[in-house]
């Protein structure tokens, strides 16, 4: 990240994670889960709890110390962060094992809905001085039996040359780097747009204690955010990868996969090209 800017703090992103993911929260399905599922699941949660504790010989120091970093995650609005960071990826690595397409990723905490239409060939909206190096992504979404796909979504979104996020950094304008983008006859898309910078997670806050207390670093490799969806079909949530990228092997979040590293390569012109297809497969 530049120094000519100022990080935005993990309390201000926080909050803006939390108001997103409510207003997610609020248009979704809440899951209809017995009571005997819920016991089975919070009994095996509480057990790894009890045996962590046996196991390291936790004093009363340390479990209030844990209880008033619980506090103060909770108070600054951090759990869409620590959970997205900490926990997204065993979910997703479980939900995974019956999908077939598209290897998924973590959707993590910058998400946005509602964000601008854009043609099949295009350009994610920007602002006029985007610094970055020019990168084109290009491909087709298909059914998994190899049915080209017109008309599907790829809603992408990513951080700026400097690791920053639209709608969580005071001076990027909404919606930069953001857009879904809509295939054309053939489920093919080109979207022009700039190669993002690694970045670290907010950490000046009770998630960057926790991990500057576990002598962890917050960084997460260079990535972009895609989500696929069309009628029919479940969605597919991921992240591509560079090669080369610096932290791909000790991700923060745990969510890089071999699948979705991407490759690009100079056209002659300055901009880096690459290709990635998507395979979505029927809903049950």
């Amino acid at each position: 990240m530049t120094a000519t800017q100022e990080s935005p703090t993990a309390a201000d992103s926080g909050a803006n994670a939390s108001q997103s993911f409510k207003a997610m929260a609020s248009t979704q399905d809440v899951a209809d889960t017995p009571p005997e599922r819920v016991a089975a699941i919070v009994t095996s949660v509480l057990k790894g709890v009890h045996d962590a504790i046996a196991e390291h010989d936790v004093t009363y120091a340390e479990f209030n110390a844990a209880k008033a970093w619980l506090m103060s995650v909770g108070e600054g609005g951090e759990w869409p962060l620590f959970m997205d960071v900490f926990v997204e990826h065993a979910v997703e690595e479980q939900v995974a094992k019956s999908q077939h397409g598209t290897k998924g990723s973590i959707l993590g905490p910058y998400y946005l809905p509602g964000q601008t239409r854009l043609d099949a060939t295009c350009r994610l909206p920007r602002r006029d001085d985007e610094q970055g190096t020019p990168l084109v992504l290009e491909g087709q979404v298909r059914d998994v039996d190899g049915t080209p796909m017109p008309g599907a979504e790829v809603d992408i979104w990513h951080a700026d040359a400097d690791g920053y996020y639209s709608g969580f950094a005071p001076h990027v304008p909404d919606g930069n780097l953001r857009g879904v983008v809509v295939t054309d006859d053939e489920g093919r898309f080109a979207i022009e747009t700039i190669q993002p910078a690694p970045y670290q997670i907010p950490h000046d806050g009770p998630t960057g204690q926790l991990i500057e207390a576990s002598g962890w670093h917050p960084w997460r490799p260079a990535h972009l955010h895609i989500q696929v969806r069309a009628e029919g079909h479940r969605p597919i949530t991921t992240q591509l990868y560079f090669a080369g990228g610096e932290y791909l092997d000790s991700d923060v979040a745990e969510a890089t996969k071999p699948e979705l590293v991407i490759d690009p390569q100079d056209d002659g012109t300055g901009t880096r090209r690459s290709t990635y297809d998507f395979e979505l497969e029927p809903e049950a």
